[in-house]
């Protein structure tokens, strides 16, 4: 009798197949978790690439402002000249248009 309580008892092959289905059922959560982990760090990383390409974008547009500069600006005698210019190529003479600035042109 001593003998009898001395030995395991033997589980069943559907008891040891429940025992393996509860491991796969477990490792099948932790696999579950990875893919839900790895899914969040993706989002991340996918943010992080478009706020980086968006930043490289204005670089490159802050770029081609500087590589084409605004043409520069007219000084006062170069617009006065550029009226006088028109005035003369509409037939004007120099006395009609000091005529029409009500200024006298000394020869």
């Amino acid at each position: 009798m001593a003998a009898s309580e001395n030995k395991r008892t033997r589980r069943t092959p559907q008891e040891r197949a429940a025992g393996v289905d509860e491991r796969i059922a477990k490792l099948n959560q932790a696999i579950k978790e990875l893919v839900s982990k790895k899914e969040s760090v993706v989002a991340e990383y996918d943010a992080k690439i478009t706020a980086t390409q968006d930043r490289i974008k204005s670089l490159e547009e802050k770029k081609a402002e500087i590589l084409a500069p605004k043409p520069p600006r007219k000084t006062k005698k170069q617009k006065i000249q550029q009226i006088v210019n028109l005035a003369m190529k509409n037939g004007m003479s120099v006395e009609e248009i000091a005529g029409q600035l009500h200024v006298e042109v000394e020869d």
